[in-house]
């Protein structure tokens, strides 16, 4: 016994001490790794990921708008309207230097933005027949472009350009990436180069509206056509921002594995990456990522966490965000940010094992310093158990001796002064509980006794003062008075014979008794009452013997079927049925009444509980009683479908004779 509660309080010392340290490791290990990921850095991966959108959106919108300005420059819809007077031989007259002013300005313009924006390649203005008619002369290092890439670009018709067709409608349009024949390659010597893909932009060009010159507002005139540089948006997803926004999961040394890629709007190919030889590489079908949950995940939302994956070997996370899509002025492309689960846990790694050091530690101290005091404070607790089983098992004069001045038995003397006080309370409620109960008993029995005096008293004052007074009436009020009193009588005797069995005073004499039977007759004596109410009565049974009183079973029966026809003062239909429940007898009685409250239904049971106006409250009380008496259970449940109630008795089946 000493060594088991020596270990009961090892462990619980063991449990206050260590588990907390213990509880703290494994908080860190899982809660403080799991509000890392998800909490803290998913959440950091997702608002990066619509920020590297947001960028994105905002490159596109300013490329879009460039080009719209552009193309609303006079300068450029002035430099197509030279070319198509000069087509139209009516610059014959004019200087040669005169005949291309407007042309060369332009071109000198297209060069100054190349040059100051250094995201754009190629400024194109093409007539409405598609002819070229300027573009820029110098790349974005201020190197004047080839004469064979200026010959192709001027000799070149571009009325079948998508570009063209589509901006020829009115609208802005926008080409997706690709490789651009236009133009040769920046980067020949690497064709993964981002400098080689472009994204472009066209834009129609209109003559503005001239009060002076009607004839020619709001005409067509040709498009501009602009070339930018994909590079722009590959250091987008390579921005430093994604690695530094992650500086604190790693050493100040070392570098946060972040990164950025654009998929296309299919969400199934890659646009931009960090590692540029996956340009144009399939997501889910490429042999060297094959990762189709992460284009579903795509597909499924606008924005969100992509499920864990494995990319060249390592376990990542990552989120996603959608762009604009086109009909909004964007391409539809998908951003992404991942990064690797490395860095996400190498700090919760590093504290992990130095809380696991330290947790050992103090377990190793608490159990030798436990061990140690254990045995000193075993012998007092053993009395105080001792003393708590007998109080326990009710034996309340008992008293735990006091020998020491600590806590303990301070702890002892105040169990003590607990066991006296808890013996004077009991006896106390015991005595309070009877006083209770006598005190309702009285006043129910005065209650219902009461009820009939009354018209008893009366009914005898009236026939003693027709007596006195010699009235002609004397007899009949006589006989009423009479009848009166019969009826009251019998109300008082149903009264006591109801408190009488409410007392459980007669116990059920057991004999086999055909519950079928019995329920047959109730209905049997009950048939004129429910034909002068419109019930129809249905009986359906099994042979059903159960072992039992048949007087009480009767009583109950006779009340569920009485409840039921009051039910329906109306008419209706009472169904009484016995099914076989297993080892039980199940008999139910059904009625078509309006039904009854789940509160009124719980509470039906009780004594003296009733909704009628007449009655004293204690019949369903009663065949409670009896019931359970027999070893079975009621309860009255709503049936369905409504409306109606059944009430619902349950019998052990008599054995076999």
């Amino acid at each position: 016994m000493i060594r088991r509660i020596s270990t009961k309080f090892l462990l619980a010392v063991l449990a206050a001490v260590v588990l907390p340290f213990l509880g703290f490791a494994l908080f860190v290990d899982h809660e403080m790794a799991g509000r890392l990921s998800k909490d803290v850095v998913l959440y950091s991966l997702k608002g990066l990921a619509a920020d590297l959108a947001l960028r994105v959106d905002r490159d596109i919108e300013e490329f879009n708008t460039n080009t719209a300005l552009l193309a609303a420059d006079p300068g450029s819809y002035m430099a197509l309207d030279e070319a198509l007077r000069e087509e139209a031989g009516e610059l014959e007259g004019e200087k040669p230097e005169d005949r291309v002013m407007m042309r060369g300005t332009q071109a000198d313009q297209f060069d100054n933005w190349v040059l100051s924006k250094r995201d754009y390649d190629l400024f194109l203005l093409v007539a409405a027949d598609g002819r070229f008619v300027a573009s820029n002369t110098l790349d974005r290092v201020g190197r004047p472009l080839a004469p064979e890439v200026r010959t192709a670009l001027a000799t070149q018709n571009y009325a079948h350009e998508v570009w063209f067709e589509a901006a020829k409608t009115g609208q802005r349009f926008a080409v997706d990436q690709h490789r651009s024949d236009l133009l040769p390659p920046h980067a020949p010597d690497d064709p993964a180069s981002a400098e080689n893909y472009h994204i472009g932009f066209a834009s129609p060009v209109y003559w503005p509206r001239d009060a002076d010159h009607p004839e020619m507002s709001e005409r067509f005139m040709g498009v501009l056509y602009t070339l930018v540089n994909w590079s722009r948006m590959q250091d987008e997803v390579e921005s430093p921002v994604l690695k530094s926004y992650f500086q604190g999961l790693v050493g100040p040394d070392e570098f946060p594995s972040a990164y950025g890629w654009i998929w296309k709007s299919d969400a199934d190919t890659i646009l931009a990456h960090r590692d540029t030889s996956l340009y144009g590489e399939s997501v889910s079908r490429s042999a060297r990522i094959r990762l189709p949950q992460m284009v579903e995940a795509a597909r499924a939302s606008d924005w969100g966490l992509y499920p864990e994956y494995e990319f060249f070997g390592r376990r990542k996370n990552a989120a996603f965000k959608h762009t604009k899509a086109r009909e909004d002025g964007g391409f539809g492309w998908i951003v992404g940010v991942g990064i690797d689960n490395d860095d996400i846990f190498t700090g919760v790694r590093e504290l992990r094992a130095l809380l696991f050091k330290a947790t050992l530690v103090v377990l190793l101290v608490a159990v030798v310093w436990t061990m140690v005091i254990a045995r000193r404070t075993t012998a007092p607790i053993l009395a105080l158990r001792e003393h708590a089983l007998r109080v326990g098992a009710g034996d309340l004069d008992g008293r735990v001796a006091v020998s020491t001045r600590d806590e303990l038995g301070e702890l002892a003397g105040a169990l003590n002064t607990m066991t006296q006080e808890l013996k004077e309370n009991r006896e106390r409620l015991v005595r309070a509980e009877k006083d209770a109960a006598w005190r309702e008993m009285a006043r129910q029995v005065a209650h219902d006794i009461k009820n009939p005096l009354t018209p008893i008293q009366i009914s005898i004052d009236v026939a003693k003062r027709a007596r006195d007074e010699r009235s002609p009436e004397f007899d009949a009020i006589f006989e009423r008075t009479v009848d009166i009193v019969q009826r009251q009588v019998a109300h008082l005797r149903e009264i006591a014979s109801d408190f009488h069995a409410l007392t459980g005073a007669r116990k059920p004499v057991r004999e086999r008794v055909d519950l079928a039977e019995l329920l047959a007759q109730v209905l049997e004596l009950n048939r004129a009452y429910a034909g002068e109410l419109g019930v129809e009565l249905e009986l359906l049974s099994i042979p059903a013997v159960v072992l039992g009183d048949a007087a009480l079973l009767r009583r109950v029966l006779m009340n569920l079927v009485s409840n039921a026809l009051e039910a329906m003062p109306n008419g209706g239909r009472l169904r009484a049925e016995i099914a076989s429940a297993g080892g039980e007898l199940e008999l139910s009685v059904r009625d078509w009444g309006s039904g009854l409250p789940e509160e009124v239904r719980s509470r039906l049971f009780e004594p003296y509980f009733t909704t009628r106006s007449k009655g004293t409250g204690l019949g369903l009380a009663i065949a409670k009683r009896v019931v359970e008496d027999h070893g079975g259970r009621i309860e009255l449940v709503a049936a369905e479908p409504g409306p109606g109630t059944i009430a619902r008795v349950c019998l052990p089946r008599a054995p076999s004779a």
